[in-house]
Formats: structure tokens, C-alpha cells, sequence
């Protein structure tokens, strides 16, 4: 690479993350470049189009839930058009006693649910006057059962965090997995009291605009990503690269990797921004003290297994919901099923249906080194079961995800604490990705926003 041309800030991962960051630095101007270990750019996320079906092998939704996430959709008007998912996405079910129920979203809804005890109807009347907990590392089903009661935890937080973190309330700290729910006992309380009064704070035009709906893109999720990617510039990007690796220099630093044609390449930039998960770092930053990066490296990640499962004429009882949950003391196989095909259009013929099946995460971990034909045997059984359809799906295909979602558990304060160090030793340096700020496309896309705007302003340190 000619010397006038090298970039001042090097982006390694092309995930939602580091293509966030590199849009917004090249849209400011910025000389960037993005270095991607696959032979493509969007991480987990991929749209598949395939025998009339459209479905995800990665995440399926997000939820419009921040200003910045907003912000990128105006940003991308023209290229990117999100799509709401349809109102039945308001409805979750649970399974209780192998019978569907709605996650209750109201007053009434909530007296009269067969999900949650009596004892802990009456007791939820008193949790605006409870107390707020004083442990900053207090696990979520801690924090819940304190709060409303054993079954709140056991038939909606329990399958909520299955569903999201595929992940165990008993391991999660509230305070980094859920921070808003934290923040609401924090500092104001109690839950309800703090959610009440939140809705009456003023709120900015941007604020409105996170309405916390469930979303998609047109098309699929790759949509977006592919918006991302026109708009940074092909010419800003490297895919297929090999053996990455960076060490400091009196210029800033080295990255030194592989490129497709198996051609050494050597760049020198200002700037590093890392946004792989936690387990590749080492190899990537070797410079780094070990027992320093240790800290980062300790995080966990489930594992989980994604298994799209496709009809052309559905069978089975109406799917008039986001999905259902499986509370881990159903004891199924599965941690729960998502309906794509009820949520967004177009996404199978007018009779069909595509489910999303998951199974694994941190109470199953097991199952991910299944092989594909005790899998499919597993999912057909449970939505024979769960779902009353009885014929076999006209597509089936598996996903597997070793290191699929971070958890967020005890050790969360120690690796932030030696993100923050370790950035102040190498100025210019900026470790980000899922290692902190969130797991969700909402908090990937405000991450990679807000360390955009600091290397714009020339000041990462404020990351």
C-alpha cells in the first residue's frame, strides 16, 4: 500500500460493529480501513434466500431501542428501509405445563395469568415500596426474586434471558447484562415507579423515535449490512486476511496479516480499533501483558445452534405471536422458537411458515457438538410437540455458533476495569465489540456510533 494512501485508522472485524464505525469515519472523511478475517462482511448476520423461503442464519430481529440506531436508518434512507415487525410480535408465549401462554402486558393480564402465583400477585403490589438492593454484583434471578417473587423468575425472566442470552439468571449480573432494569431500581427505587416515571420525562425528537419495536430490514437483516458496506467503500475493506496481527510502533502501530492471494501486507496507522470477540485477542494483540488481557479473556460466551425449519403449507396451530419461550423448568430440549414469517412479509408463500428453533446456551451446552441428525430429530419432536405439526418442514438447515453470545456475569467489572487500563497504556488503541456495551444490534450499532465520533474528534480515550 503506498504510503500517502495508508489509512489512520485500521478496524479489524467487519462485523455490525466495525462496519458501524468504518460508515461513519468514512462518511466523516476519515482514511479507514476494515480487515475481515471471512471471506464477507456482516459477522452473523446473513439473509438466505432459498425455495421461496427468506430467513436469517443469524440474528433474526433487533429492536429499535436507541437514538443512534435511528440515526443510522435516516442515514441510509434510500439504501436501507427497516421493517416493523407486525403487531402480533407484541404477543411472547410462554410454555407452562406444556400449554402456551401469553407473557402478560397489562394490569389485567397480569391478575389473571396462570404464569405466576398468587402469592406473588399480591406480593408485586408492594414492590414500588421494597428497598433497592446495595450489591452491584447481584445476579438477575437474585435481583427478581427479591423483587417480585419466585415465578416472575421462573415463567418470564427465566425464558427471556434463554431467549436473548440463550444464558443462566442465576450467573448474569444485572448491573451489565440488564442495566436499564438496574438503573430503574438504582434511581428510582422500584421498577414500576421508575418506569412511571420515566414515561413522563421530557424526551428529545431522537429519544421518541425509540420505540422499542421489534424490527428487520426489508429483505432481511443483510440488507443493512449491505448498506453499510456501498456506503463505507469496497475499496476501505479487505475480506479472506489471515494470521492478523498488531504491535506498537513509534508511528502508532503495525498490523501485519495475510490477504486472500496469501500476500504478506504491512500497514502502518494512527489508530486501532479492535472488535473480535474476546478468545481471538491474544493473537491479534500479542504485545499485550498476559495476565492483562487475561481479564478480557476470561469472558464467557454460550454456544447455540440456530435450526431454520421451513414449510410450505403449515400445519400446526396458529402462529399468532413474536415466538415462544421455554422456561428452563419445562424441561425441553429446545430454548425456545421464533416465527419469522409471522413478524415480517414475504418471508414464505401465503399458507407457509419459517420457525427458528434455538437450543444450547450456558444450561445446555452439550447439544452444539450433537450431530446434525440428533438435531433435527430433537427440533422435529419439539414442534411436533409444542407446535401440534406433524409433517416433516420442506427445508431444514442448521447453524452452529461456538462463541455465539457474551455473557455478562461476575468477572464484568474486572474486564472493564482492564479495557479501560490497558487503553490508557497504548494511546490509540480501542478494544470494543461485544466485550462490553451490549449484545443487541441496538447496542452494537450505538458502540460502534459513539467510537466513531471520538476518533473523529481525535479522542479515544473518551471511548
Amino acid at each position: 500500500m503506498n504510503k500517502n494512501n495508508e489509512p489512520e485508522i485500521i478496524i479489524i472485524g467487519a462485523g455490525l460493529t466495525g462496519l458501524t464505525i468504518g460508515y461513519y469515519l468514512a462518511k466523516a472523511g476519515k482514511k479507514v480501513l476494515l480487515i475481515e478475517k471471512e471471506d464477507r462482511v456482516g459477522g452473523v448476520i446473513n439473509t438466505v434466500k432459498e425455495d421461496g423461503f427468506t430467513y436469517e442464519s443469524g440474528p433474526n430481529t433487533g429492536t429499535v431501542s436507541t437514538p443512534e440506531l435511528v440515526a443510522m436508518f435516516d442515514d441510509l434512507h434510500g439504501l436501507v428501509k427497516p421493517e416493523i415487525a407486525n403487531p402480533a410480535a407484541n404477543n411472547r408465549w410462554i410454555l407452562k405445563y406444556g400449554k402456551w401462554y401469553p407473557l402478560p402486558s397489562g394490569f389485567f393480564q397480569g391478575v389473571t395469568t396462570p404464569l405466576f402465583t398468587v402469592k406473588d400477585k399480591l406480593r408485586i403490589m408492594g414492590e414500588p415500596f421494597r428497598r433497592p438492593g446495595n450489591n452491584p454484583v447481584e445476579t438477575v434471578a437474585d435481583m427478581v426474586v427479591r423483587r417480585l417473587g419466585r415465578s416472575f423468575l421462573d415463567y418470564a425472566v427465566d425464558p427471556f434471558i434463554s431467549g436473548i442470552y440463550a444464558g443462566d439468571p442465576g450467573r448474569l449480573v444485572t448491573r451489565y447484562a440488564l442495566p436499564k432494569l438496574y438503573k430503574l431500581e438504582q434511581d428510582y427505587g422500584s421498577f414500576i415507579r421508575g418506569a412511571l416515571k420515566k414515561r413522563k420525562e421530557p424526551k428529545t425528537e431522537s429519544e421518541k423515535k425509540a420505540t422499542r419495536e421489534v424490527f428487520s430490514v426489508k429483505g432481511g437483516l443483510k440488507g443493512l449490512i449491505d448498506g453499510m458496506y456501498h456506503e463505507t467503500g469496497p475499496e476501505n475493506i479487505i475480506t479472506g486476511c489471515s494470521g492478523i496481527g498488531v504491535k506498537p510502533d513509534k508511528n502508532g502501530f503495525i498490523t501485519r496479516f495475510r490477504n486472500k492471494d496469501d500476500k504478506e501486507v504491512q500497514i502502518t496507522s494512527k489508530f486501532i480499533v479492535t472488535t473480535t470477540g474476546a478468545y481471538v485477542l491474544p493473537s491479534i494483540l500479542p504485545f499485550i501483558n498476559e495476565n492483562d488481557l487475561q481479564r478480557i479473556t476470561s469472558l464467557h460466551y454460550a454456544g447455540v445452534v440456530q435450526v431454520v425449519a421451513a414449510y410450505h403449507s403449515w400445519e400446526g396451530i396458529k402462529l399468532n405471536a413474536f415466538g415462544g419461550l421455554i422456561p428452563s423448568l419445562e424441561n425441553r430440549r429446545i430454548l425456545g422458537i421464533l416465527f419469522p414469517s409471522t413478524l415480517f412479509e414475504g418471508r414464505a408463500p401465503e399458507k407457509g411458515a419459517i420457525l427458528s428453533v434455538f437450543l444450547g446456551g450456558v444450561k445446555n451446552p452439550d447439544i452444539i457438538d450433537m450431530s446434525d441428525s440428533e438435531i433435527t430429530q430433537i427440533v422435529l419432536q419439539e414442534i411436533r410437540d409444542t407446535l401440534k405439526c406433524f409433517g416433516n418442514p420442506d427445508l431444514l438447515r442448521i447453524f452452529r455458533y461456538d462463541n455465539a453470545i457474551a455473557q455478562y456475569e461476575k468477572d464484568s467489572g474486572d474486564r472493564l476495569e482492564a479495557i479501560d487500563q490497558i487503553q490508557q497504556k497504548y494511546q490509540g488503541l480501542v478494544l470494543a465489540g461485544n466485550i462490553r456495551d451490549g449484545i443487541g444490534i441496538a447496542d452494537r450499532v450505538k458502540q460502534g456510533r459513539k467510537i466513531a465520533d471520538m476518533l473523529i474528534d481525535r479522542d479515544p480515550l473518551r471511548v
